[in-house]
């Protein structure tokens, strides 16, 4: 049996991964929607919107809308997410911790523009840990399930795409870093583990027990779920 490849580099995305933001923008997005006489409601929002580009997002609002919303709603979620983050966002439980753990260089590489994903970084104290480090999709000109985005984070930190792993929240994510050829972690702290099985990533529960899946010490930290 070939052994794994060491691994040289962690990917994180950002939403839901770093920062416990995803129900925070969902929330957002739904009450300005609201404004424009489209009901959504917040599971099915998250179910929706989860990692995906935000031109996505709005084009779903504007089908259930029937017509297109005003060109200013875009710039206006985003200076009420970013209000909503400074009073409300907090890191993900146990973040911090598993990042001072891991022993390995890690990067972020999200979705967002880089403004948000700055913003969101400072706000819960984790942007010192990332540094210049960063990379968002708006830059690179790729948007998950696209896989561009990690293989470019990978490329500029210098390092083979086979020796890197994503941590991801999202079905989005999850095809993104696999198609990339990486190793991918499903953070499901709430939900079916399963949701990601087909997909053929590690699911883990729990921020403490990143480090220890990483080195591949737990039980199934090794091998994806059996499929379904």
């Amino acid at each position: 049996m070939t052994p794994a490849r060491r691994l040289e580099l962690v990917i994180f995305d950002c939403d839901g991964v770093l920062v416990d933001s995803e129900s925070l923008g969902c929330r957002t997005l739904i009450e300005l929607a609201a404004e424009y006489g489209v009901s959504i409601d917040l599971a099915e929002a998250l179910e929706l919107f989860t990692g995906r580009k935000m031109s996505v997002c709005v084009a779903e609002v504007e089908r259930r809308r029937g017509a297109a919303v005003p060109d200013t709603f875009i710039p206006i979620l985003r200076a009420r997410m970013a209000d909503a983050f400074r009073r409300e966002l907090r890191a993900v439980d146990g973040i911090r911790s598993a990042l001072n753990s891991i022993g390995i260089p890690f990067c972020v590489a999200s979705s967002g523009p880089r403004e948000k994903i700055h913003l969101s970084l400072e706000v819960t104290g984790l942007l010192p840990l990332f540094a210049d480090r960063i990379f968002s999709a708006y830059e690179v000109g790729s948007w998950k399930p696209d896989p561009g985005l990690f293989l470019h984070a990978a490329g500029a930190m210098g390092v083979d795409p086979a020796a890197c792993a994503v941590i991801e929240d999202s079905r989005p994510g999850v095809e993104a870093g696999l198609a990339a050829g990486m190793k991918v972690y499903a953070y499901t702290p709430a939900g079916n583990p399963q949701m990601f099985s087909q997909e053929g990533a590690i699911a883990f529960h729990s921020m403490a027990d990143l480090p220890a899946y990483l080195r591949g010490s737990l039980d199934g930290g090794t091998r994806p779920f059996n499929r379904i």
